[in-house]
């Protein structure tokens, strides 16, 4: 595997540990409130778990994803960060 394509494949796995706890959270507090706002959190937060973790399959199971470019490999790391950004902010304040 590909230097760029390994990076995105453990920004990814980051990802999907804390968008799991994120929505484990959100889940219980479903549970607990019956709010529409965290229904809708957890089901955002399951689909981006579900869409990282297929990211993860692809990025293990075939080589022809990104077929190669350097250029797209880069990219899709960078964008990967931008999510794992994103989602430790979401994280961060989800657990205060």
């Amino acid at each position: 595997m590909e230097l760029w394509l390994l990076a995105a494949t453990g920004v990814s796995i980051l990802n999907a540990v804390m968008l799991g706890t994120l929505t484990t959270v959100w889940v219980r507090n479903y549970r607990t409130f019956g709010t529409p706002m965290t229904a809708g959190l957890a089901a955002f937060g399951a689909l981006l778990l579900a869409e990282n973790l297929v990211a993860v399959y692809f990025y293990l199971s075939t080589r022809m994803l990104y077929s190669g470019d350097p250029v797209a490999q880069k990219t899709v790391v960078v964008l990967r960060t931008l999510e794992l950004l994103a989602v430790g902010f979401l994280t961060y304040v989800t657990m205060q």
